[in-house]
C-alpha cells in the first residue's frame, strides 16, 4: 500500500507514537457493528469534509482495496456537495479521479 514518505518518516522518528495510533486506530474499527467497506466509505467522508488531499486519497485506496466501486466512492464524494460545499466537493472530486485513474492503470 502506498505511504507518503511525510508517514515512512514520522513513523521512524517516532514509532511509538505510531504504533498508538495504530492500536487507537484499529480499536475505533473494531468498536462498532460498521463492515471495513462501510467504514472506508465513512471514513472518505469525513477526510472531504475536512478537506484532506491525503486522507480522501488514503481512504479511496482502502475502500477501493475493501471491495467498493468507483460508482460508490464517487457517490460518497457527490454527497459532500450539499454539506461542505461546491469548491470542497470538486477538489475532492479531483483527487478521487487520480486514484480511480492509478487503480483503472494498475498502478
Amino acid at each position: 500500500m502506498y505511504l507518503p514518505e511525510t508517514y515512512r518518516s514520522f513513523s521512524d522518528k517516532f514509532p511509538e507514537v505510531k504504533g498508538c495510533y495504530e492500536q487507537l486506530g484499529k480499536a475505533c474499527r473494531s468498536a462498532g457493528p460498521l463492515d471495513k467497506k462501510t467504514q472506508d466509505l465513512v471514513k472518505l467522508g469525513i477526510a472531504i469534509g475536512a478537506n484532506s488531499r491525503g486522507a480522501v486519497m488514503s481512504s479511496a485506496r482502502k475502500a477501493l482495496a475493501e471491495g467498493a466501486t468507483p460508482e460508490e466512492i464517487t457517490h460518497v464524494v457527490l454527497l459532500s456537495l450539499t454539506t461542505t460545499g461546491f469548491p470542497n466537493m470538486m477538489a475532492a472530486i479531483g483527487w478521487v479521479g487520480e486514484v480511480l485513474t492509478k487503480d483503472a492503470q494498475g498502478e
